[in-house]
């Protein structure tokens, strides 16, 4: 049976021969299934909130735009269902996904091919933005965030000198985290003791917790996903590991907090987003999230929020030069595509531009720490 879809930016289109683009809609292809649902669904929130607020705030020029939501699951085929569904039969203007650098790029060539522009809404492996012309992303490179975990773990002890590294194999945008997460320790002159691989899948995590235990370290960066990833920082403290752990940016969700519960409480996560965040747009944002979720946003909902933001506010632009239902769909997705491009956006990231190979350029980042509540409620603290 094929797989039904999540996150993608949609123009639906009339019926006349000349295909002119009718109903404003966009589609966002995140995972809403699988171990990687913990993630999709705080994308599935922001995108939703992003659709209320700003259809209440204009839309496109006065026209409201709907999101159309599908599934893309947590691996390459899902993905790469989800967007030729989209792109050949959905007859999308643009894709807001997926939620896995693994399966970015397997799908992204397939959009690029088509013309299709894609955002990346939490793409952080090393050459997204290259795979094609049609692709960019609203989420930071883990290159330039990750290495502020390992700082502020010096920060908080600075006698740290033996670090465990453990990563999951079979994810693409964990064995690009975990390159950069070594690199930055050896520059940093720590000693990486033992590297330890584990798959996405896994819940038993004896052998990869005993070599860390054997190895004498002060300090344990984990590049996973939140399910895999609350399970072995749960079992690294069970089985008597006292020292310091830095979670990668698969392990940067509140829904992790049921994972590992209590034991959860110190983990240093470095982020790419922050309810500080000073901005008005974010400040606004905030206020309304937290209004209508009771719970501060978290990263993941933020960068998908923006993903709608920046695709709704390049429709604007397009639409104020020429109404978007004079368009015919192949012109609307490459000046779409264009647009994205060329834009600034003050949006709850801050304000974000992007580079011509479709990398953002952000200027801020974070680094927090999880503190636990209960065994059911925690919060990211934000460092300085």
């Amino acid at each position: 049976m094929q797989r039904i879809l999540t996150a993608t930016l949609v123009l639906s289109l009339g019926v006349s021969q000349a295909q002119k683009v009718d109903t404003i809609v966009i589609g966002v292809a995140v995972a809403q299934t699988s171990n990687t649902a913990l993630l999709g669904q705080e994308q599935v929130i922001g995108a939703k909130f992003a659709e209320k607020y700003l259809n209440a705030r204009g839309g496109i020029n006065g026209t409201p735009f709907k999101l159309v939501f599908q599934d893309t699951g947590g691996d390459e085929a899902g993905a790469i269902n989800a967007f030729q569904n989209l792109i050949t039969k959905d007859r999308v203007l643009g894709i807001v996904g997926p939620t896995l650098s693994q399966q970015a790029f397997a799908s992204d060539p397939i959009a690029d091919r088509a013309r299709v522009p894609v955002l990346g809404p939490s793409n952080t492996a090393k050459n997204i933005p290259q795979i094609g012309d049609f692709i960019a992303r609203v989420s930071a490179p883990v290159a330039v965030v990750a290495p502020n975990a390992v700082k502020q773990a010096l920060k908080l002890d600075p006698k740290i000198k033996n670090v465990a590294v453990l990563y999951a194999q079979n994810d693409a945008f964990s064995t690009s985290e975990t390159g950069t997460f070594q690199e930055t320790a050896k520059a940093q002159g720590l000693n990486v003791a033992t590297v330890q691989k584990f798959q996405t899948t896994d819940t038993d995590f004896t052998t990869q917790v005993t070599a860390v235990l054997n190895s004498n370290v002060q300090l344990v960066i984990i590049s996973g996903l939140a399910a895999d990833g609350g399970n072995l920082v749960k079992q690294l403290r069970q089985l008597g590991y006292k020292g310091l752990i830095i979670g990668g940016n698969g392990l940067n969700t509140s829904n992790m907090f049921p994972v590992c519960q209590q034991l959860c409480d110190g983990v240093i996560i470095a982020q790419a987003y922050s309810p500080a965040q000073a901005s008005a747009a974010n400040q606004v944002f905030v206020k309304d999230y937290t209004a209508q979720y009771k719970k501060a946003p978290p990263q993941f909902a933020a960068q998908a929020y923006a993903g709608v933001q920046v695709m709704v506010e390049a429709l604007r632009v397009i639409d104020r030069k020429k109404k978007l239902n004079t368009w015919e769909l192949p012109a609307l997705r490459v000046e779409l595509n264009r647009q994205i491009l060329a834009g600034k956006y003050n949006t709850p990231l801050g304000p974000i531009s992007f580079d011509k190979e479709g990398e953002v350029n952000q200027a801020e980042f974070y680094v927090a720490q999880i503190k636990m509540k209960d065994a059911k409620t925690g919060s990211f603290v934000y460092l300085k």
